[in-house]
């Protein structure tokens, strides 16, 4: 019997991708105005950049095992506690200033001033522009009342903490918020799932997650014995992860519940 759901937050609840899609346009329309660069050129250069110089840190392992985006590393403190996510602190302002010198210069304007303008720009519009998805509080107002529900989300605690200040709403729905920068592993890793279960005190078999990411939220869940839905926004065909249901949109989740 079921008991209690489990809610990825980043494209589950909160639609992140176009949250970032609309920073970067404004910040590249911007530079096109100061410097007259094509915006879609310095828009495809600097997602290119962020994610290959996010790579070539020494934080990269801890990044990839947490579950932190070089997007997010382009807005992201990092006030978190530990090692690792102080050196991250260290390293983000360097990144966001690298990222998009680089990028500029490959579009073809040669400007670091300009370059660090951006790179605050992008920061601030990504810090007051966020995206929920229109279905995200219908589906949470009909559960809430018949389940225990829980976010498991992965990330730095500072920068989820602020996602959720951005949407304050969202936080009431939750019995438990569980982060994996501050548990110490992120999704796929089982033990983030047992965490969450032993929070609701429930067996695996009387929860169910929920979440867009097949190879962390399907796969984590499946790894740990706990059933899944996968939320599948753009009809990606899969091969490698099988969720228990699949669906597009969130609300097509009311009826398997």
């Amino acid at each position: 019997m079921l008991k209690a759901i489990m809610f990825d937050l980043d494209d589950t609840l909160i639609w992140d991708e176009k949250s970032v899609d609309e920073a970067f346009k404004k910040t590249c329309r911007l530079a096109a105005g100061k410097s007259g660069v094509d915006p879609e050129l310095l828009e495809q250069k600097i997602r290119e950049n962020a994610q290959d110089l996010f790579a070539s840190y020494d934080t990269y392992d801890f990044t990839e095992m947490i579950g932190i985006s070089p997007f997010e590393g382009l807005w992201a403190e990092f006030n978190d506690e530990g090692e690792s996510f102080r050196r991250l602190k260290d390293i983000a302002p360097e990144y966001r200033k690298k990222a998009w010198t680089m990028a500029l210069k490959e579009a073809g304007v040669d400007d670091p001033q300009l370059a660090m303008e951006l790179a605050e720009t992008f920061k601030a519009e990504r810090g007051k522009n966020q995206f929920v998805y229109e279905e995200t509080f219908d589906v949470l107002n009909e559960l809430r009342e018949k389940y225990q529900l829980l976010m498991l989300t992965n990330g730095s605690p500072d920068l989820q903490r602020t996602k959720l200040k951005i949407t304050p709403e969202l936080k009431s729905y939750f019995d438990h918020i569980v982060i994996s920068g501050a548990f110490g592993k992120g999704k796929p890793a089982p033990d983030i799932f047992d965490h969450a279960c032993d929070l609701l005190s429930v067996g695996k078999n009387e929860a169910l997650m929920v979440g867009d990411n097949l190879y962390t939220d399907i796969l984590g869940a499946t790894k740990a014995g706990v059933p899944s839905v996968w939320v599948n926004h753009h009809q990606i065909e899969n091969h490698d992860v099988v969720p228990t249901y699949e669906i597009s949109q969130l609300k097509q989740l009311l009826p398997i519940v």
